[in-house]
């Protein structure tokens, strides 16, 4: 008996007795875990507490028929679907497949035969599984910055569209840190990229940890990041700024055994004024950065558009 595939879970449903205990004998004899139901009505009640891969079903069946069952099963559940019937003449496979049937059985069937045919559905359906996983994870590591795990430069921009689109709707108040790690390249040069690395990754979990759940961090390129801060006014953002500024200033970091090295971070505060550009927007909160930078780094620097006359 094959035990790498106790996990996965089979229904058989048939009306009659010696059919489904002759399969179910078989199916778990194969190394899966399955259960039997004499009509369609225990296996709706049976999907609905437990998960089943697949379902073998007879067609015909007293109440709900296999074809129906398929279509509920299909609707609200995610089990694969084989269909067995004696009557080949009345019912056709393109019946089975349209209404959501994986594969299609005709009586007297043969064990070895259906065991081929459930290992083929269970073969596609992890091949399916394994190809929704993979475009999710090129999808997170589309928008995602690979060291940091924050989003990248190209979501940064996505986002910030939709925040300023809710804002023209809403007129909820929007605003934008631009964040620049001080001396970096020094500390860089000193320690190694690899210890510049451990820094990057340590900041971004320092960031995240000082922001809510509506608010989103970027790293913008570099040792630059970004904060988007929707439902947050200019004098609110100081606060999240100084807030972030704060806990890194408190971090040690240790490149080198016995040697502690504090890192500092610049940031430039801003808040959308409206229908102004998007570059306006960040290009305000790099000058307001800027000026951190000039006034001796480890600063929070603020500068908001002046509201127009008329």
């Amino acid at each position: 008996m094959d035990q790498s595939n106790s996990h996965l879970h089979i229904l058989i449903v048939d009306d009659d007795r010696i059919v489904r205990e002759t399969m179910h004998e078989y199916i778990q004899n194969a190394g899966y875990s399955s259960q039997t139901v004499s009509s369609a009505e225990e296996a709706i009640d049976l999907l609905k507490k437990n998960n089943f891969h697949v379902v073998i079903t007879d067609i015909m069946l007293p109440g709900i028929g296999g074809l129906e069952l398929t279509e509920v099963i299909k609707k609200k559940n995610g089990a694969d679907v084989i269909v067995v019937t004696g009557y080949s003449n009345e019912y056709t496979y393109e019946e089975a497949i349209n209404v959501g049937a994986s594969d299609f059985v005709i009586k007297p069937v043969r064990l070895e035969e259906l065991l081929l045919r459930l290992k083929r559905v269970i073969k596609e359906r992890q091949l399916t599984e394994e190809r929704t996983r993979m475009m999710e994870k090129l999808q997170k590591l589309a928008i995602t910055d690979g060291l940091t795990k924050l989003y990248n430069s190209r979501s940064f921009y996505t986002q910030l569209e939709l925040e300023v689109d809710r804002f023209n709707r809403y007129k909820h108040p929007l605003s934008l840190l631009l964040l620049d790690l001080d001396h970096f390249k020094d500390y860089n040069d000193n320690y190694g990229h690899l210890e510049g690395d451990k820094v990057l990754v340590r900041f971004s979990q320092i960031i995240k940890s000082c922001l809510r759940t509506n608010d989103s961090a970027y790293r913008y390129g570099g040792e630059e990041f970004t904060v988007i801060l929707p439902e947050t006014g200019g004098e609110e953002a100081k606060t999240v700024a100084q807030r972030i500024r704060k806990t890194l200033e408190a971090e040690k970091f240790m490149p080198i055994p016995g040697n502690q090295v504090k890192i500092t971070i610049s940031i430039g505060v801003t808040q959308y004024h409206p229908k102004e550009e998007l570059s306006t927007f960040i290009q305000r909160a790099d000058k307001a950065m800027y000026l951190s930078k000039e006034n001796g780094r480890n600063k929070v620097s603020a500068l908001f558009a002046k509201p127009s006359s008329g």
